[in-house]
Formats: structure tokens, C-alpha cells, sequence
């Protein structure tokens, strides 16, 4: 895990009451305080306070907003702040979303409805991506980010960690990527997507679409590895080691997979006996 220190970037410097908030703040999360409040007028610098803080503490910050509007203008000033470092921004990436449903009074199924923003999606990704690889990270979320993805723990047990020199069959690579969710397409190549190309095999990361990584097989050993162009091809940089993220949030191992299909499947027995027996069966 990278571990670069915070570098605030800003013309200005703390003036008027900023530096005693910024230095009181401080003490505070060093000596432990978990809750404080800064109070300040619309335009009195309450944004630059926090970067200040943040850069002076060098630790990982989560910024919730109430509503992904203002969650998009503090990730647009955080990132002026902090151009060096590592601000992310995680909303929900429903642009439209309707639940599905059934009245019963008229037999109407309403089937489940909703439209992803791609880019959101990708920004997400990329969220999780840096919180794991490195420690300068401001997160900048709306208050959805509180509901679960999944767990976290599987999720990191399922990265896939790739080196030059690694024994890694390619048929298994793509088996493993396939089970994280990846899709193999030869010719539609996009975010979240491999393909294969003789003895290489390349493959899109869910959090970026402009770089994919290339790598290169001699026999079942990893050869040689770079970033590439997808649309080109041209090589941008060598890798000699790297870790490869799932393409969801919302992966799970096979064993605990197969435990909740057979548990659902017990549940709907004893949910159809239960409609039988109320003479409910449109239920």
C-alpha cells in the first residue's frame, strides 16, 4: 500500500479564525475526540479548514454530503486541494430506479426498473480501488454510500494479485476473472471486460477505461505485463506487479453462494405451503 503524505495546494492561507480552528481541530483527533463541530457563515473557508486538517493529520477522510449535488462541488474543490493525492467520489449510480411490485387487486405485476450511470460506476470503483491501495485518499460521499455493498471482506479476498514470473495458467486467470465478475468480449472491449490475443490476454479495470492492462504469457508463467491502449494498443508502461480488482461490488465466494441458493430454495417451500394454506394462490 503506497503511503505518500497529503499536499495541499492552494493560493491562499489560513487567516482570521482559520488557523485556531485548524490547530484545535488537530489536538483534538490526535488526543482521540471523535466529535466536533466547526460552525462558520456560507464563503468563511469551512472547506479549506478541513483540508488544512486533512493535511495536517496525513490520514484517509471520509466527506459526506446530504445529496449528490453537493456532493459533487466538495469533490471538485477537494481535488484543487489535493491534485497529488487521491479524492474520490462514491453516490449511488441510479440515474432511475423503480422497485418492482404487485397489486393484487387488479393482477398487476410491475416488474423492476432502473438505469445505471456507467461513469458514477466507474468513480465508485475507483473509490474502492484507491482505499485499498493507498492511504492519501479523501473519499467524497453522499449519505447513500451507508448502505451496503456486500461484504468487504470477500471482496478483498477476491483480488487477484498478478507479477512477471508468476506460475498463473491463462485458462485459469480467465476462469478466476469470470468468477469476479469480468466479462470475456473480443470485440466489444470496455470497463470490466478482458480478451485474449494469442499468448496475451488484456483486460479493462472496473475503475478506469482509458488504460488496460496487457499480459503477456510464456507458456503457464506471466512474461512480461503493461499498460496499454485498448484502442490502439501502444504500450504506456511497464508493470512488474499488480492486483486485479472485482468488476462489482457485489461478489461472494462459491461455497457461500451455493449455502444462500440452497437456503432460498427451503424458504420458498415453506413460503408456497404457506399460500396453499391461506388459498392464496396468485401469491
Amino acid at each position: 500500500m503506497e503511503d505518500r503524505p497529503f499536499e495541499l495546494t492552494s493560493p491562499y492561507s489560513p487567516t482570521g479564525d482559520q488557523p485556531e480552528a485548524i490547530a484545535s481541530i488537530v489536538q483534538s483527533l490526535n488526543a482521540g475526540v471523535r466529535d466536533q463541530v466547526l460552525l462558520g457563515v456560507t464563503g468563511s473557508g469551512k472547506t479549506f479548514t478541513m483540508a488544512s486538517v486533512i493535511a495536517k493529520v496525513n490520514r484517509p477522510a471520509l466527506v459526506l454530503a446530504p445529496n449528490k449535488t453537493l456532493a459533487a462541488q466538495l469533490y471538485s474543490e477537494f481535488r484543487e486541494f489535493f491534485p497529488k493525492n487521491a479524492v474520490e467520489y462514491f453516490v449511488s449510480y441510479y440515474d432511475y430506479y423503480q422497485p418492482e411490485a404487485y397489486v393484487p387487486a387488479s393482477d398487476t405485476y410491475i416488474a423492476k426498473d432502473s438505469a445505471i450511470n456507467d461513469n458514477i460506476d466507474k468513480l465508485r470503483h475507483a473509490a474502492t480501488h484507491a482505499l485499498l491501495t493507498r492511504r492519501d485518499v479523501v473519499i467524497v460521499a453522499s449519505v447513500s454510500c451507508i448502505y451496503g455493498l456486500g461484504s468487504p471482506e470477500y471482496y478483498a479476498k477476491l483480488v487477484i494479485p498478478v507479477e512477471e514470473g508468476q506460475h498463473l495458467p491463462m485458462e485459469e486467470l480467465m476462469r478466476r476473472l469470470v468468477e469476479v465478475h469480468y466479462e470475456r468480449n473480443d470485440y466489444d472491449f470496455h470497463r470490466g471486460s478482458f480478451r485474449v490475443r494469442g499468448d496475451a490476454i488484456e483486460i479493462i479495470p472496473p475503475y478506469r477505461h482509458e488504460q488496460a492492462l496487457r499480459i503477456e504469457y510464456f507458456g503457464e508463467d506471466i512474461d512480461a505485463m503493461s499498460e496499454v491502449d485498448p484502442l490502439t494498443g501502444e504500450t504506456l508502461a511497464r508493470v512488474a506487479k499488480t492486483v486485479l480488482f472485482p468488476a462489482s461490488h457485489y461478489v461472494s465466494a462459491q461455497d457461500n453462494l451455493k449455502r444462500a441458493c440452497a437456503d432460498i430454495r427451503e424458504e420458498l417451500l415453506l413460503r408456497l405451503q404457506e399460500f396453499k394454506a391461506a388459498g392464496k394462490p396468485l401469491e
